[in-house]
């Protein structure tokens, strides 16, 4: 698979590969399942690839999110794509860090950081621009 990716999608596949923590079986994966990367908002991505929080209240009770449903193998390429740039991409190392200070739990912070480096994907892939850690250092950290 990712030598028919690098030869049908080169340009994309290194677009992609621009971000630290991403490879080239992430790269592969997120070309083959995920056709719609850079085509859909932020919101829309997430619910799509399955780590959108979803909310379980009824009535006037409130349940935790949960993230749910969407596509497995891009979820779970994801994960590991993560966990790889927890430690390598300083954007998300940051991010990573000011959830697990404020309290977060490990997993939780992990979700929410593939959630931003699924956006921030989304976002290289639309604007067909590799990855700049100018663009997403924020003062906030958000």
């Amino acid at each position: 698979m990712v030598g028919h990716v690098r030869e049908h999608f080169g340009e994309l596949d290194a677009l992609l590969q621009s971000a630290r923590g991403i490879g080239p079986v992430a790269s592969a994966t997120l070309i083959a399942e995920l056709p719609e990367l850079g085509r859909l908002n932020r919101r829309e991505i997430a619910a799509l690839v399955g780590i959108a929080p979803m909310a379980n209240d009824s009535g006037a009770s409130k349940g935790r999110r949960r993230i749910q449903g969407g596509r497995f193998d891009v979820r779970r390429v994801l994960y590991m794509a993560t966990l790889s740039a927890c430690r390598a991409n300083p954007v998300i190392k940051a991010f990573y860090e000011r959830l697990i200070a404020a309290g977060k739990l490990p997993k939780v912070a992990l979700v929410a950081c593939m959630r931003k480096l699924l956006t921030m994907l989304n976002a290289m892939v639309r604007s067909n621009k590799p990855w700049d850690s100018s663009l997403h250092n924020s003062p906030l950290g958000a």
